[in-house]
């Protein structure tokens, strides 16, 4: 069986995607780059904001086109869409052969092969993921699934259910698959990273615990944490990400407001004084780290005082990245019952506000590294019209599509995955300028 592939969504999604897809190419599937070519096209939607379901359902359309064309066989849908909205669209799009939510996951082989698409027999090997990106450099590790947060805004829970661990003896051992691939830097990645081995029982593996377990059984030289609450943040955490050179300093906390009224209506497990201080003692604990967090602007009630108390926070705190948002309403969530009574164009001038006053406070922040020396991870060789540059990379404050580029002056002779030291030169919004060090 010929398999196309369309993942949709977070890095996250992306990890399912290859998890989902080793299962079937254990199972003697082919996985071809073009869905047009395929057997069977599996779409893993996403369902977190309207710009994502309108895309998750234009791919799923673009797919049974080809189905009607008569050059693929069978089309199925997965992921956070369908776990929402899989009745409606089954009524909507009848031509779908198979919609699976997440508990629904473990029939899609047999359904494949009641089709006569594959052979329902054990597996040709277990399972092994599957890489579906561009650079096997920098990979992704999902260490747990769902979220125990109850955000009036979000529809995560609803789509992924309740906070569960993966375990460490699986996360360890895909690790050593991903380095086996080539992998250079390993994000960890979770709706909470900080939620980790909670659900284990007292006295269970914390999260510096799978950290000196990834550390000590491979030599991947860069780990990463994106997306830790403010309350993770445990001295023991701390004093890991101090001592370890591997454990990159840089962490995302995503905070959404500084309004104490506002985090209480978003019900979210902080308050503006334990960011504060987390990050206080963050600083202290790991010089030099640099901080991404998250902002959301227009929920309901927001008034103009509150949306001050968030900027003045922004100065105060002077996070390197800060990523902005606009507050949409999402079916099912406490939220959506509140009166959306921020008008469009006022959430409009608000985020452009929040993003204008962040610009320049991570010029301020970021301009602190011009004229040191750094590693950079080179991402790719600079194309022709990237102002002399001859590789285009990473430094460690830089993470993976969400932050800014390093764009490196005569680097020599580097692949990707290369590691080279440079000496920055320029900082220019979130990029940097750099040269080969000497």
């Amino acid at each position: 069986m010929k398999l196309g592939v369309v993942s949709l969504g977070c890095d996250k999604a992306t990890v399912d995607s290859e998890r989902l897809v080793g299962e079937l190419v254990g199972h003697g599937a082919e996985i071809v780059p073009h869905p047009e070519t395929a057997d069977v096209v599996v779409v893993n939607t996403c369902g977190f904001i309207d710009a994502a379901k309108r895309e998750s359902i234009e791919a799923i359309l673009d797919a049974t086109k080809l189905k009607q064309a008569g050059t693929v066989k069978a089309v199925a849908a997965v992921g956070c869409l369908v776990e929402r909205y899989g009745a409606e669209l089954r009524a909507e799009i009848p031509e779908v052969d198979l919609l699976l939510g997440f508990s629904d996951l473990w029939r899609l082989v047999p359904e494949l092969a009641a089709r006569g698409l594959i052979a329902d027999t054990t597996p040709d090997h277990p399972g092994v993921r599957q890489y579906l990106g561009t650079g096997r450099h920098v990979r992704y590790l999902k260490i747990s699934e769902g979220c125990d947060h109850t955000c009036a805004f979000c529809a995560i829970p609803l789509m992924r259910g309740r906070h569960r661990t993966e375990p460490l003896d699986r996360l360890v051992s895909e690790a050593r698959q991903l380095e086996a691939e080539g992998a250079r830097e390993l994000n960890l990645v979770a709706q909470d990273l900080g939620h980790w081995g909670r659900d284990l029982g007292l006295g269970g593996p914390r999260l510096p615990d799978l950290l000196r377990a990834l550390l000590q059984e491979t030599t991947v030289p860069w780990f990463r944490l994106l997306y830790v609450y403010s309350p993770g943040l445990t001295p023991a955490l701390l004093e890991l990400m101090a001592r370890e050179r591997r454990v990159v300093p840089y962490i995302d906390i995503p905070i959404q407001h500084a309004s104490d009224r506002m985090l209480e209506r978003m019900r979210r497990p902080e308050r503006r004084h334990t960011i504060r201080e987390r990050v206080r003692a963050l600083r202290e604990a790991v010089p030099d780290i640099a901080i991404r967090s998250t902002a959301m602007v227009g929920f309901p009630g927001e008034t103009d005082e509150d949306f001050r108390e968030l900027c003045d926070f922004a100065e105060e705190i002077g996070f390197e990245r800060l990523a902005v948002f606009s507050y949409s309403a999402q079916e099912g969530t406490r939220a959506a019952a509140f009166d959306d009574d921020v008008p469009e164009a006022v959430k409009r001038e608000r985020h452009e506000e929040l993003e204008e006053l962040q610009r320049g406070i991570s010029e301020e922040r970021l301009s602190r590294f011009v004229g040191r020396t750094a590693d950079v991870l080179i991402d790719r060789v600079a194309g022709p019209d990237e102002q002399g540059a001859t590789h285009v990379g990473r430094v460690w404050w830089q993470a993976d599509d969400v932050d800014g580029l390093t764009f490196v002056e005569r680097g020599g002779w580097h692949r990707a995955g290369d590691f080279a030291p440079v000496t920055i030169t320029a900082c220019q919004d979130y990029d940097f300028r750099a040269v080969a060090a000497v």
